[in-house]
């Protein structure tokens, strides 16, 4: 079972992104606030949980969490800023949506900008330990999930309904057959570095 909260008294807003390590897309975030009795002994990480599992999860966040939001950072603002600084902006963009005010963040990972004056910590996997960041994360990666399957439709040659925009080999083989699109992200390295032969 994760744990409810860090601290009892203050609001808190779980923080968690989906995405980042993808060759194409946005990197999506979600901030969660549930309330402090909050409960459901399926709900824990997203990365433990099946896409059904996750669907099923996902209205019962949004209709029970106190306060939820989502939003993404684009391809080609992760080319101009990087992947690590689009993550952060990915969460501040989702905490700016918040329609009530979190005292502290819990955020999943170890690094964060600061967010405003709130207070924040960064918990190591704590999409595994604290339910507000699980919550975070399901939305997270449904959401960015939901996008890629769009995207899907009018590029099925890079099977992003499969991969999402993650590096499989399929999907590195349409990039070598078909090129990269504008939905890739120029600064990744796509395919594999080619050894130069003398």
């Amino acid at each position: 079972m994760l744990a409810k909260f860090l601290h009892k008294n203050l609001v808190e807003a779980g923080c968690d992104e989906a995405g980042r390590g993808c060759l194409s897309g946005p990197v999506y975030a979600a901030a969660v606030i549930l309330p402090k009795n909050f409960e459901n002994d399926f709900l824990k990480d997203s990365k433990q949980l099946s896409d059904n599992q996750r669907r099923k999860l996902r209205p019962i966040i949004e209709t029970e969490a106190v306060a939820w939001a989502v939003a993404s950072v684009n391809n080609v603002e992760i080319d101009e800023i990087n992947i690590l600084n689009a993550s952060f902006l990915a969460m501040h963009r989702a905490l700016d949506k918040l329609k009530t005010l979190p005292d502290c963040l819990l955020i999943d990972g170890n690094r964060f900008k600061k967010y405003k004056n709130i207070s924040h910590h960064c918990i190591v996997k704590g999409d595994g330990k604290y339910l507000s960041i699980a919550a975070a994360s399901i939305l997270a990666k449904t959401y960015r999930d939901d996008y890629m399957l769009k995207l899907h439709q009018k590029y099925p040659q890079y099977d992003w309904v499969n991969n999402k925009g993650y590096g499989t080999i399929k999907h590195r083989k349409a990039i070598e057959v078909y090129g990269a699109n504008k939905f890739h992200r120029k600064s990744f390295t796509l395919l594999p570095r080619q050894l130069e032969l003398d």
